[in-house]
């Protein structure tokens, strides 16, 4: 259904950084780096059919997060989702909403972590036993 998310950062150079680092734990590799024609810096990361895309906001106002909102990356493994949140945090992330693991609800068991972003932005880490 979804072609691509694209969110707003106020430090292209910090978002690429965590963004590199975060997403290499699922198998994307860097970022493609494009500057538009009036000069905004945007980042593309293409896997497995989805496009991960990180911007300078074109209207020249600061970029903010979106309130009730949730970047949600599917994770292979229990094992997995642990290691994109460690390296989350260890690359300027915050960790929030408990420890990652297990977590009951009304469809089976699933594995969550959430952290912000270094802007902000609330990502979680999903993974569904089959």
């Amino acid at each position: 259904m979804l072609s691509h998310m694209m969110i707003g950062t106020n430090d292209i150079v910090a978002s690429q950084k965590f963004y590199d680092a975060v997403l290499a734990v699922l198998g994307a590799g860097e970022a493609m780096k494009h500057v538009n024609a009036t000069g905004q810096t945007r980042l593309f990361y293409i896997h497995d059919g989805s496009t991960f895309c990180i911007t300078e906001p074109i209207n020249g106002e600061p970029a903010t997060v979106s309130n009730g909102s949730t970047i949600g990356f599917a994770c292979e493994s229990p094992e997995q989702l642990q290691r994109l949140h460690e390296v989350a945090i260890a690359n300027g992330g915050t960790s929030i909403e408990g420890a990652p693991g297990p977590r009951d609800s009304d469809i089976g068991v699933m594995h969550l972590c959430y952290f912000l972003d270094p802007d902000g932005h609330k990502v979680c880490g999903l993974h569904r036993p089959s």
